[in-house]
């Protein structure tokens, strides 16, 4: 038996506006992974996936054309692209990715088992090919997304984006140090996306400056990023990029809230992460003061936290 995986995402700047071709920046978090155990299945089987969690069973077939199910749908994917038939396996899927919290867990599945699925029929996919695969569930999952979780999942190292160019991988000046909080309210970033796809169609110039400025605070911190530079800057860029999601409709009170408390424990500054209204958020700190936030989110109704290191 072997086993693939494939992290979660963060986004650190640019979500939402990176859908209108404006720049993100994100990185791969690998405190959470969706994994993926190929094990041999009778003659004549057929392919199944089966998920740990639910210990539901789903059987693939090329017959069916238009799946429902974004796993389903991954393994006609692989099978089509290597111009395979179903082989006799089980394909066992687990993963601590919390759903709906703004991780990218639909595109680490897709990622985890696409890996699994090519590489037990012989024919491990390339990254390109992976990351275009991959983007295909997305698109189910989201309507019409951006394109950065399946990139930063699939390449699994931090990217400067921008839809529709090749991702950038960038240098770190000085090592930052973030919490990552799970909000513990689940939303769905297919909704949020349409959402503000709304607003802008509605009034292009208001929201259209929003998704300008997003961008320009982006850039900015990619200069920031990569020369080192003041930890009060960057954290200011974040609490102004969380102002301007929050413009764009897409925080929430609880939200607000934890940003907040992050900021008067002590934190450089804090902003919702991925698709927003709940989901998860990140919060720049001193590597000193992470049980001290982290406690004092909790009290503010975070479900979990997790510190990353971004070096």
């Amino acid at each position: 038996m072997e086993t693939y995986s494939a992290p979660a995402k963060i986004i650190l700047f640019g979500e939402h506006a990176v859908v209108y071709g404006e720049p993100a920046i994100a990185a791969p978090f690998s405190a959470l992974q969706a994994q993926v155990t190929v094990m041999p299945a009778p003659l004549g089987s057929g392919l199944s996936i089966i998920g740990a969690a639910s210990g539901l069973t789903l059987h693939v077939s090329l017959a069916n054309d238009t799946p429902d199910n974004a796993l389903v749908y991954a393994a006609q994917l692989v099978l089509k692209a290597l111009g395979k038939p179903p082989p006799d396996l089980t394909l066992a899927l687990r993963s601590n990715i919390p759903i709906g919290g703004g991780f990218g867990s639909g595109a680490a599945v897709s990622t985890a088992l696409m890996r699994a699925l090519s590489a037990a029929l012989g024919a491990p996919l390339s990254g390109e090919a992976l990351n275009n695969l991959v983007y295909e569930v997305e698109q189910l999952h989201h309507g019409t997304p951006s394109g950065i979780d399946n990139t930063v999942i699939v390449y699994e190292q931090p990217v400067y984006f921008v839809r529709g160019t090749p991702p950038e991988t960038f240098r770190v000046g000085a090592p930052l140090t973030f919490l990552v909080v799970d909000s513990g309210v689940s939303a769905s970033t297919r909704e949020t996306v349409g959402d503000v796809r709304q607003l802008y169609t509605r009034d292009r110039a208001h929201y259209g400056a929003i998704i300008s400025e997003i961008g320009e605070i982006v850039r900015t911190a990619r200069t920031l990023i990569e020369s080192g530079g003041a930890l009060e800057e960057l954290g200011a860029l974040m609490n102004a990029n969380h102002a301007l999601l929050r413009a764009l409709s897409v925080s929430s009170a609880h939200l607000d809230r934890l940003c907040a408390a992050a900021r008067d424990g002590g934190a450089y500054g804090a902003k919702l992460s991925g698709g927003g209204r709940g989901g998860s958020l990140i919060a720049l700190i001193e590597p000193d003061l992470a049980p001290s936030i982290a406690a004092a989110l909790r009290s503010a109704g975070a479900a979990q936290t997790w510190l990353i290191q971004l070096t």
